[in-house]
Formats: C-alpha cells, structure tokens, sequence
C-alpha cells in the first residue's frame, strides 16, 4: 500500500494545470486533424447554410483564434492577423492548423507555470492566463463539434474520439 501512495504522491506533483493543459491540447490537436484529414478535399468548401463557415473557414478560424489567443496573451509579441497566409488546398490548410498547435504548444510550453495565474486585459473583461488556456481549449471544441456535423452531412464518417 506504501508504493501505491508513494507513485500516487509523484503523479500529483508532477501534474500541473500547464503540463494537463499541454496533455490535452496534443490530443485535441490529434483529433482535429483527424476530422480535417476525414472529409473529402471537394467539401472544404460546404457550408451546410448560408449563416454558417464553409469547412475550410471553420479550420481557418480555429488557427487564427489559436495563434492570436498564444501570441498576444503568452508572449511579447504583437498579432498581425492580416499577414496570415490563405492556404489553397486540403493539405496546406492541415499543415497550417498543425503549425498553429505546434506553436501555441511551444508557447504554452515556455509559459511559467506561476505566470498563469497573472491578470491580463481581454475584451470580455480582466481574465487570468489559466482563462486564456481554457479559452483556447473551449474554441477549438466548440469548433470541432461543429465541423463533425459538417462530417456527417456529408456521410463522412468522423474518426474516434481523443481524449485525455
């Protein structure tokens, strides 16, 4: 019983909000490039209604909030959303989503774990580092439940969830 609460004791300390944050986001990186590889390249274009983004939009979207929620929040540097390129097909949209979950991972990574409890000025109001982390998380969610909808309209099936 001794060893069981020893390794349960070392798994406690080495689990922080960051490397669970980190764990998390490899996997929802994993499975969103999954859905991005499952649909056809001929419907990144659909757009189940006019009030809705086309696939490839949805993908887009998600990066840039990706890129623009590490970058101005986790770093000094300043966001130019308009010097993102527009990739042209299936593939350099997925190598473009794979880099903005490869950078916000380094970003995050570089992070200090006590940085993450500091206040930062956001549109919605004064929120921690911890918030910005969770936010990046829920978008990405958001917008992935979305696009397995987009999956099925098009008899896509979606690949398997990923988890923790």
């Amino acid at each position: 019983m001794l060893v069981m609460s020893i390794s349960a004791k070392t798994m406690a300390q080495q689990t922080t909000i960051k490397t669970a944050w980190l764990e998390k986001w490899e996997n929802s990186k994993e499975y969103l490039i999954g859905i991005a590889e499952a649909m056809p390249e001929e419907y990144y274009d659909f757009e189940p209604t006019e009030r809705q983004m086309t696939f490839k939009e949805q993908l887009l979207h998600i990066k840039g909030n990706m890129d623009w929620l590490s970058n101005s929040y986790f770093t000094d540097k300043d966001f130019d959303r308009s010097t993102t390129a527009q990739p042209k097909t299936k593939e350099e949209t997925i190598q473009e989503l794979k880099k903005a979950f490869e950078s916000a991972y380094a970003i995050i990574e570089q992070t200090p774990v006590e940085e993450l409890s500091e206040t930062v000025k956001f549109f919605a109001g004064p929120k921690s580092k911890i918030q910005i982390l969770n936010l990046l998380q829920d978008h990405v969610s958001h917008h992935r439940g979305q696009l397995i909808v987009y999956l099925n309209l098009k008899e896509v099936e979606p690949p398997s969830f990923v988890g923790w």
